[in-house]
């Protein structure tokens, strides 16, 4: 059973200098994610650290400005999540704004190419391009790289993924997080960068004088920059903000491209309220389904058209496939689930599981559900294809547990277990002989005894204190929905309160519906909680963590509080 402890945000300093109009809550929970003057929370483009301080952005750029004088053949190669669409869709509007005439883009299917630039994908390249542009993606395709320069094509590698011990010969690579870079944030997502190096290539082109007429409006680009950089979990900085920002204000004012358009309208959010949350659960999944049960070549031609039709159409179809991943993805995980109660895995510290049937587009779904409910670091694998005895695995941690350098000394313990790794702090992806599992669960279960303790197993529910019952409003609550933006190390407020339970029924199979009683006072508030009904009755009195949002069904708005955890007290 995963122990939950009750822990509120502190400010490190006290608000001062805000605005009259800037309620005292607002200011309070800045406070508490370092930002206690309105200065931190200015996210004006103006503020965006300089593309200059990328390292290695002046040979990226000599490479485009060459390749655009010169009318090469470009291809960009993406990936296949929302980051990685939404990053090609900057690259090729951005490359064609800026004067390249011959872009085109390709997007590996994770089951015929693999991930990344891989040796596959350079050779489906039919013509052979005369340059490979990689968004979000690269810095691990040493052999990728290699088959594309034996073949005389350049590359340019733009992406944010952690280095390995061996880099790409690439003709030149921007990446904050390589060894050595003195960028000030390392936490741009990999639309970021490539959005980063338009912006440079563009300084460039001005410089040596080739906009008599005026420069292109990069800006345009903001609103496919916020998506993929929310929808990509990176923490959301300073500098990040000020792109999140930059992009909803887009969205807000009807100027995003068709296709977010598009996709906004189907997921049935408002533009005009569209906020980063919105992005996270609603828009983002809609493009990730696509490249985890199908081709994300669907995702980037909805992005790159500019026919609104078309765009709709293809948001029906993104919908369409979301609808079956989700579908997929609440069997998968039940049955992961049962898994976890079997007694070899009860006791496990880090938990790897596998099924024959699952489906590898979906295992990080899985990981991160399990990872959510046991406070472990877990592994969730599914069979690579029918004609590979491979599995492919997603990892989701936990902090304290690296999980790019727990397979990384895995690999090193156990040479030859793993056959391909890669990742980040607190998600991976691996690929592994199915004979092999057994053995690599047994491993990864003892690194992470290695590293974690007690107090690094007990789950967190962080909050930013009490409300006032009489603070339950709907001008707050609509301040708190804008005033972000929230995400990923700048999370949603959260408060806590002790509650009666008035009335509740389910909503649909998992969710609950609530009438709940502050016990200050006041009139019952409505409430949901999603993914947590298992047939049990919540209790008449609890201890609730929960967000204060704006309900605006059918265009009435209303304060609805979005329950994130309860406890019966």
């Amino acid at each position: 059973m995963t122990t939950r402890v009750w822990r509120q945000r502190i400010a490190t300093a006290a608000p001062s200098g805000w605005p009259a109009h800037i309620h005292p809550v607002i200011q309070r929970i800045y406070a508490a994610r370092g930002v206690s003057t309105p200065d931190g929370a200015e996210h004006r483009l103006a503020r965006l650290l300089s593309p200059s301080l990328l390292g290695g952005m002046d040979r990226a750029v000599a490479v485009l400005m060459d390749a655009i004088a010169s009318d090469k053949r470009i291809v960009v190669a993406g990936d296949y999540d929302c980051d990685g669409a939404t990053g090609t869709a900057v690259a090729v509007r951005g490359l064609h704004l800026l004067g390249a005439k011959h872009v085109a883009h390709v997007v590996p299917n994770r089951f015929v190419h693999g991930y990344g630039l891989s040796e596959a994908l350079v050779e489906s390249l039919q013509p052979s391009p005369d340059l490979i542009v990689t968004v979000d993606n690269g810095v691990a395709s040493v052999a990728g790289v290699a088959a594309a320069r034996a073949r005389g094509i350049g590359v340019l590698i733009t992406d944010h993924h952690l280095p390995g011990d061996t880099l790409p010969d690439a003709d030149a690579m921007v990446n904050p997080n390589l060894d050595g870079d003195g960028f000030p944030s390392k936490a741009l997502a990999g639309v970021g960068v490539m959005f980063y190096l338009l912006l440079a290539l563009r300084a460039s082109m001005r410089d040596a004088g080739q906009f008599p007429n005026g420069e292109p409006d990069l800006s345009a680009l903001l609103d496919l920059v916020a998506l993929g950089t929310v929808a990509d979990l990176v923490p959301l900085d300073f500098n990040n903000r000020v792109l999140v920002e930059a992009g909803l204000k887009r969205m807000r004012a009807g100027k995003a491209c068709a296709g977010v358009t598009a996709l906004i309208e189907a997921s049935g959010r408002s533009l005009s309220t569209i906020a980063a949350t919105d992005l996270a659960f609603a828009i983002g999944p809609r493009l990730n389904a696509a490249g985890r049960l199908e081709d994300m070549s669907l995702g980037v031609a909805c992005l790159l058209t500019d026919d609104v039709g078309i765009a709709r159409r293809y948001a029906e179809q993104l919908s369409a496939i979301n609808q079956e991943r989700r579908e997929m993805q609440a069997g998968m995980v039940d049955e992961a689930e049962r898994m976890v109660s079997l007694a070899k895995h009860v006791d496990a510290v880090g938990v790897a599981l596998f099924d024959e049937g699952w489906h590898p587009g979906i295992v990080g779904l899985v990981a991160s559900k399990l990872k959510e409910k046991l406070h472990r670091p877990v592994l969730a694998f599914a069979p690579a294809g029918d004609d590979t005895d491979e599995l492919r695995g997603s990892a989701r941690s936990i902090p304290g547990f690296h999980i790019r350098d727990a397979l990384a000394e895995i690999d090193a313990k156990h040479p030859g277990l793993i056959l391909r790794f890669g990742g980040h702090a607190m998600a991976a992806g691996l690929s592994m002989q199915a004979r092999d599992f057994e053995r690599f669960a047994a491993a990864f279960d003892a690194i992470a005894r290695k590293h974690l303790d007690d107090d690094h197993l007990q789950a967190l529910v962080h909050t930013d204190g009490e409300l006032d019952y009489r603070d339950h409003t709907l001008d707050l609550a609509k301040q708190l929905r804008h005033a972000g933006p929230w995400g990923q190390a700048f999370p949603p407020p959260v408060f806590e309160a002790r509650f009666e339970c008035a009335s509740w029924k389910p909503m649909g199979s998992r969710h609950l519906r609530l009438q709940l009683r502050h016990t200050q006072g006041g009139a019952p508030l409505d409430a949901v909680m999603f993914n947590c009904y298992d047939g049990t009755p919540p209790p008449a009195r609890m201890r609730v963590a929960y967000e204060l949002s704006v309900n605006d069904w059918q265009g009435r708005e209303s304060v609805r509080l979005l329950v994130t955890h309860l406890e019966a007290i």
